[in-house]
This record gives structure tokens, C-alpha cells and sequence, in this order.
């Protein structure tokens, strides 16, 4: 039997659900892996070693005596530790919630307990889901950042810690380390899975999202945690979505039409990542894509300034009752932020909300009926060498304030200086449009067939 060691989610359900992999074995061989890596990439604030070892024997038994209700099932799963977990501590990587223990699960974690799933731990995020650099380190070169604010579930499934961890996203902290991390990286539209027990940055643009290793293990997750949810504001009155079954049933005929994203892309990112786009959209093309360039409205002018002004706003309520008591025991960024906040005039937050709202409008008609989906880099450059930094979220923040859909897919190594860190795409498409983005990231990821192979940091 197999230990289950770097398997993808989809690869272990199957072993899973044939009888030729055990949960506990699968957990297990996770355990082993952080055992030996943790030390050096401090990705966890938490692991329930004997709760998940517990839950690998129950889930055992359950698929032993009546089969798996789920893919998820048996499978270990890392929580990015503002996801409220009952009985486990929840400390947005803070010392002021160091000790924090919730009385319930967020509605993902009822959603993945309810699948079968087992919560292996808690993954190291930035303070409070903010700016201030994590402790993580990058495992494809720990001189580079490994981005953020979703750090340790990024840096947890590309070394092969989990198959498979959640994060969130209020400007680009699903999409960007996952680019910096070699991982996919999903984010879905805004209200499509409920953050209900999700400890928030900004209500209004606050989006759940995960990590896997491949895109059919994204669509797993989003066949689970999709769904109306009447416990947040923000939720989406629509079903759940089958994306599984979309991937699974595709025409072996079918291409996707491609819209290239240039404009302010073209002039932000580097050579390297240019010439990296260049060369994706020429494979996509040469396997049967309808590649051509999409213009961007006149509305993306703007639009990263009416994020940060909506978030800045809204971190500051989010936090002005704590930060009133205890403002020294918050980090110099998120400080920052917060006091920044308090002091935007409610008439700039109100316009960054009309800039958002016709923003969005105007991405949904433009991409239309002519395109499946947009690519575009996913960050202006590889994984800067900047540990001051989590890197730029200029390229993801657009779609996130818009609440548009977003893939991440890694299509290479940088082979500039000393990097050797992962390059990446993004795939972007109309909100609610999840299936067919996967649809044509599954197109993506076969046509390019990409394997980054190992991070260094196993050899280390």
C-alpha cells in the first residue's frame, strides 16, 4: 500500500476509495513530512497530531464499512489558522488571540468535517490575514518571500505537508503565494462560499480560497464548500456547484477562447514574466485555443486604489474595539493599516464602492460571450527577495475587488540569478462562471503538463 507521500487530492481519493491507501497511512506520511521540514519552514501554528491521527482511523472504518461519501474523505486537510476551528486554537498568527480557543467551526469547517475530511492543523498566516510578513519561509529559495497572507498553506501543500489547504483572500493572498509557491491556487467569486466563523479583514471583500496541487483537487473543494450560507451577509443566494462532474465528462474536441490581459500588466511585470506569458499563450494557441488580446475597460483605472481604501475603511472597524485596548500588541503594518483606516473619509469609501461596482459591470460585459476565460501573470515578477515584504498584489487585487473568479497555475522555474522559483499564470472569468474557468484550467494544465518537481527545501 501506498504511504500516500505528495499525492494530490484526487490521486489519494482514488487510492482511498480502491483500498490501496489508508487514511491513517496518508496522515501519517504527512505527519512525517512536517517532522522533517517543519523546523525550517515553520508553516503550522497548530497540529493535531493525535485528533487527526483519530479522525484517519474513524474515517478508515466509515469507508471500510460503507465506501467514501466524498473525495474529501480520508484526506488531510490544512486550515489557515483564521478559519475557527471548535476545541483548537484560532490565533490569526497574533499574540493578542494567542491563547483563543473557538466554541464552534466556520461554516467551511463544518462543510469539510460534514465531507469526510480531516483537519490536520492550522497553517501560519500573516498577523490578522494583513502585511506584515509571516514567519514562513519559501521552500523553492528561503531568501524570497513566500508571499502571503495565506503563507503556510501555500508553503504546507507544495512541500507536500497536505494535499490540500484554505486560505482567503482580500487583495491577492490566495493567488500570490500560491504563484511564489509553485501550487494552484483558487480563488471563487465573492459570496460563492460562506466565511462564516472566518475571523474578517474586509466584509466587503473578504473571499475564501485554497491551495492543491492539481485543478481537478480545487473543484473537489468547491463541490464542498459551495453554497448559500444565511450566517453571512455576504453569501449568494445560488446552488452549489458540480464542477467535478464538468472536468470528468469533458469533450476530449474542446478548446477554450483565451483573452490575453496586456495594459497596465504588460507595463508592471518584468521581462521574464512577459516572456513567460508569451510563451504559455504560444503553446495554448499551437494546441487549438482561440487566443487573441483583451482590452480592459477604462474602470481598471483606479481600481487598486478603491481596494485599498475599502479595505484600509473596513480593517479599521474590524479592529477598533481591540485596537482601542491593546493597539501596541499589533504589528507595525497592520497598525498602520488600521490607523490609516480610521482616518479615510467615508465620501472615498462610498467611491471606491462605485468604482468596484462598475468595474465589475464592465469586466462581465467585456468578457461576455467571446471569451471562456482571461490570462494574465499572476504577479508582476517571481518571488521577490524581499522578506520585508509578502510582495506585490497589484495583479490579483483587480479580480478581488471586482469579486471575480481567479486560477493560479505554476508553468515554470525562473532561471534569473539565483531564484529558481516558481513562475505562474491566472486564468480569470465572469463571477459565478467557476466551472467553466476550471474547465478551461484543466484544458490549461494538461496542455502544458507542467511539473515543478520538488521544492529544494526537501533536499535541504
Amino acid at each position: 500500500m501506498s504511504d500516500g507521500s505528495r499525492l494530490t487530492v484526487t490521486q489519494a481519493s482514488r487510492l482511498i476509495k480502491s483500498g490501496d491507501l489508508s487514511p491513517v497511512d496518508l496522515v501519517s506520511g504527512c505527519l512525517s513530512i512536517i517532522d522533517a521540514l517543519e523546523p525550517r519552514l515553520r508553516a503550522w501554528e497548530t497540529i493535531d497530531r493525535p485528533g487527526a491521527i483519530a479522525a484517519a482511523r474513524e474515517a478508515e472504518r466509515e469507508i471500510a464499512k460503507s465506501g467514501p461519501r466524498s473525495p474529501l474523505h480520508g484526506i488531510p486537510v490544512g486550515l489557515k489558522d483564521i478559519y475557527f476551528t471548535a476545541g483548537m486554537r484560532t490565533t490569526m498568527s497574533s499574540r493578542i488571540y494567542a491563547n483563543f480557543v473557538p466554541e464552534y467551526d466556520a461554516a467551511s469547517v463544518e462543510r469539510l468535517r460534514g465531507a469526510g475530511a480531516i483537519i490536520l492543523g492550522k497553517t501560519v498566516t500573516t498577523e490578522f490575514a494583513t502585511a506584515d510578513p509571516s514567519r514562513t519561509i519559501n521552500p523553492w529559495n528561503p531568501a524570497h518571500t513566500p508571499g502571503g497572507s495565506s503563507s503556510g498553506s501555500a508553503v504546507a501543500v507544495a512541500v507536500g505537508m497536505c494535499p490540500v489547504a484554505t486560505g482567503s483572500q482580500t487583495a491577492g493572498s490566495v493567488n500570490r503565494p500560491a504563484a511564489y509557491n509553485g501550487v494552484v491556487g483558487f480563488k471563487p467569486t465573492y459570496g460563492r462560499v460562506s466565511r462564516f466563523g472566518v475571523f474578517p479583514v474586509s466584509w466587503t471583500l473578504d473571499t475564501l480560497g485554497w491551495m492543491t496541487g492539481e485543478v481537478r483537487d480545487a473543484a473537489i473543494m468547491l463541490d464542498v464548500l459551495s453554497g448559500y450560507d444565511s450566517r453571512d451577509s455576504g453569501s449568494a443566494d445560488v446552488p452549489p456547484t458540480s464542477s467535478t462532474l464538468s472536468l470528468d465528462y469533458e469533450d476530449p474536441a474542446w478548446a477554450p477562447r483565451i483573452g490575453v490581459v496586456a495594459g497596465p500588466f504588460a507595463e508592471l511585470a518584468d521581462l521574464e514574466t512577459m516572456a513567460n506569458l508569451h510563451r504559455v499563450t504560444q503553446a495554448l494557441g499551437a494546441a487549438g485555443a482561440a487566443v487573441d488580446f483583451f482590452d480592459l475597460p477604462d474602470s481598471v483605472l483606479g481600481i487598486n486604489e478603491a481596494q485599498v481604501v475599502i479595505d484600509y475603511s473596513e480593517c479599521a472597524q474590524v479592529h477598533r474595539e481591540m485596537f482601542a485596548r491593546r493597539a501596541a500588541d499589533y504589528a507595525p503594518k497592520v497598525r498602520s493599516r488600521i490607523e490609516c483606516g480610521a482616518l479615510i473619509p467615508a465620501s472615498a469609501y462610498v467611491q471606491g464602492q462605485r468604482l468596484r461596482r462598475q468595474f465589475r459591470a464592465d469586466m462581465e460585459a467585456a468578457i461576455g460571450g467571446a471569451f471562456d476565460a482571461l490570462i494574465a501573470p499572476a504577479t508582476p515578477s517571481p518571488a521577490p527577495a524581499d522578506l520585508s515584504s509578502t510582495g506585490d498584489p497589484v495583479f490579483q487585487a483587480p479580480w478581488t475587488t471586482a469579486g471575480l473568479p481567479v486560477l493560479n497555475l505554476p508553468t515554470g522555474l525562473s532561471d534569473l540569478g539565483d531564484r529558481g522559483v516558481p513562475l505562474a499564470v491566472q486564468l480569470i472569468s465572469r463571477g459565478f462562471e467557476e466551472e467553466r474557468l476550471l474547465r478551461v484550467g484543466r484544458w490549461v494544465e494538461k496542455t502544458l503538463d507542467v511539473d515543478l518537481g520538488a521544492p529544494p527545501a526537501h533536499a535541504a
